[in-house]
């Protein structure tokens, strides 16, 4: 009888971790739907974007908004890595990820070709989304 009260107790210990570990897992599964969800949207913007400086302006000046772009969604694919991690083996997120706009800024100033303003405009096309899908969020919530 111990026997199986001994079974009986490590499968409701078992019950117990699962239950608890779906919680975390739910929160983890959505963020990681929000981060799919900012990115496929970043990416749609992005490309509204430089279609609309393509036929506003010109091919190189939407290949710089491209660019800025680019490394936007690499900052914010970076962004969503730390704010990963966070918890688990970092206490609070890191700044290495604005080296990356640092270093775009400065190739930007310093290669004739490139245009600044564009590639900045580029970069914060990310913010863009954040801001879309806020307002998205806050129309199904009323």
């Amino acid at each position: 009888m111990e026997e199986n009260d001994g079974v009986s107790e490590s499968s409701s210990e078992t019950l117990v971790s699962v239950e608890i570990s779906s919680e975390p897992n739910s929160s983890m599964e959505e963020y990681y739907q929000l981060q799919n969800e900012l990115l496929l949207l970043t990416l749609g913007l992005m490309l509204i974007a430089f279609i609309s400086v393509w036929v506003a302006y010109s091919l190189n000046t939407s290949l710089n908004y491209l660019m800025g772009a680019s490394v936007g969604v690499i900052y914010l694919k970076l962004l969503a890595r730390s704010v990963e991690q966070l918890g688990r083996s970092k206490s609070k997120v890191g700044k290495n990820q604005l080296a990356l706009f640092i270093g775009l800024i400065v190739v930007a100033t310093q290669v004739e070709q490139l245009q600044i303003v564009p590639i900045f405009l580029g970069f914060l096309t990310y913010k863009a989304a954040i801001i879309a899908y806020m307002f998205k969020a806050l129309s199904k919530a009323t």
